[in-house]
């Protein structure tokens, strides 16, 4: 019947990808419509042939390409370049990771844990049970390669001694930790003030290059998150490059619970630290 319609309306089927349910299926069709066409149109189009809950949304030809290599490539992308998580899972499943779209309560969330961090990505079109499971797949993978690799990219751990047999010390003044080698500081966390949430603090956080990979720079997020609760804070938010390969498993090393986003070049963590220790001023 589906076919018969779009046929006689001519709208050509290019793809048909089928989710199985318990109480319904969920069919998602990649069409090649007339270009005056609309979204509404095709939601009447498939209304018409019996489909319920229709969303339809523009989509490019990598829409075409075969689902199991996608799901393949995208795996080896997040492998080389796991900060990448968000933007590679948001364009498999065809959703956003901006945080812009928290914003639009109409859209569907699927959350994924990496770790103790939260990803999480929208779209109009309701997530499938297939899809979800997937998403989990992907997320564990990174979680287990993440995990047997953290030892060697964060060693040593705060507790260890670093460089030539020194142990840094951490030194907290005001708004800011720092981390001191010899009196050399090698380290520095700032928490800045609010912006335009009054309970979330922007965290700035620097490791000198020939000290990092050493746990410092998560002894000093940890001392920052626990800083910005002494201050009155309810979360920290730290902003970087999309590029930057350190904050996802910085923030996994340090044990706290994060939520992650990617939007265009640029890399935001909003970490809850209302539970945490206020560090002692």
């Amino acid at each position: 019947m589906l076919a018969a319609t779009c046929g006689e309306a001519g709208v050509n089927i290019l793809g048909l990808q089928i989710f199985p349910g318990v109480e319904s299926v969920t069919d998602e069709l990649v069409l090649s419509t007339p270009d005056d066409w609309t979204a509404a149109d095709l939601a009447d189009l498939v209304g018409r042939s019996g489909g319920l809950s229709v969303s339809a949304g523009p989509c490019t030809e990598a829409a075409l390409s075969d689902q199991p290599t996608r799901y393949v490539q995208a795996a080896r992308t997040i492998l080389a370049q796991p900060a990448s998580f968000p933007e590679v899972v948001a364009r498999l499943f065809d959703a956003e990771s901006d945080p812009v779209a928290e914003r639009d309560r109409s859209l569907d969330v699927m959350e994924m844990t990496v770790g103790d961090v939260q990803v999480q990505v929208r779209r109009s079109a309701p997530f499938t049970a297939t899809e979800h499971a997937r998403a989990a797949a992907i997320a564990d993978l990174v979680s287990d390669v993440l995990e047997r690799t953290r030892e060697s990219a964060m060693t040593p751990s705060m507790g260890r001694r670093v460089g030539g047999g020194a142990t840094p010390e951490y030194v907290v003044e005001g708004d800011s930790v720092s981390a001191l080698i010899d009196g050399q500081a090698v380290g520095l966390a700032v928490v800045r003030p609010a912006a335009e949430e009054p309970a979330v603090r922007p965290v700035t956080l620097r490791v000198d290059p020939a000290w990092q990979r050493r746990g410092i720079g998560t002894r000093l997020l940890v001392d920052a998150a626990r800083l910005a609760n002494a201050l009155g804070a309810t979360e920290i938010l730290l902003t970087t490059r999309s590029d930057n390969q350190a904050v996802l498993p910085m923030v996994m090393a340090a044990g706290l619970r994060g939520r992650i986003r990617m939007a265009a070049d640029t890399l935001t963590v909003r970490v809850p630290v209302r539970d945490l220790k206020p560090l002692r001023l």
